[in-house]
């Protein structure tokens, strides 16, 4: 979850006056300062692309739907070996946008799942760029790790045979 207060790294921004009734598409790339702060607010090791295809359109009552995907070229570390590994991120998403959003609690897991993603319509502004960061963090590996890496880590103590218990067990008999 991103913290409301801290600045977004990507804030793209679409005013509700600016949608005409037929809808709004758009496309729209991160520049070089946005991925930067995009791989420093997602702790990646670089954020080589990002590309955002969107479509906005009016549902009535002074809602909106914004529907799109992302397609994202990162480099992370690996969790093994620390090396880079490239990938790619390709996410779509669908957000409806409300002024008035209630918080209703909902007491099935189920329904919590199946709910459509609703959010707060603020300063009559679409906030494209918080849900192509969010996509993009969802869509990210969470333990990357190269095809040919491997953990070989050994216990010290086990290879001096203090660590084994039937070793203790046998000086105790003498």
């Amino acid at each position: 979850m991103i913290d409301p207060s801290a600045p977004l790294p990507i804030d793209w921004t679409v005013e509700t006056t600016a949608i005409p009734d037929r809808g709004l598409k758009g496309t729209r790339a991160a520049t070089e300062a946005e991925r930067a702060a995009l791989a420093d607010a997602l702790g990646i090791l670089s954020c080589d692309a990002l590309e955002a295809s969107y479509q906005i359109r009016a549902l009535g009552g002074g809602a909106y739907r914004l529907e799109g995907g992302i397609d994202a070229a990162v480099t992370q570390a690996c969790v093994i070996s620390l090396e880079p590994i490239a990938g790619r991120v390709a996410e779509a998403f669908s957000v409806e946008f409300r002024r008035d959003v209630e918080d209703a609690p909902v007491e099935e897991e189920a329904e919590i799942l199946a709910a459509p993603d609703v959010e707060r319509i603020e300063n009559d502004r679409i906030a494209v760029g918080r849900i192509v960061y969010e996509a993009l963090a969802a869509g990210l590996d969470p333990y990357p790790r190269k095809d040919d890496a491997a953990f070989e880590w050994r216990d010290p103590k086990l290879a001096e045979g203090a660590g084994n218990p039937f070793a203790v067990l046998k000086k105790l008999k003498d």
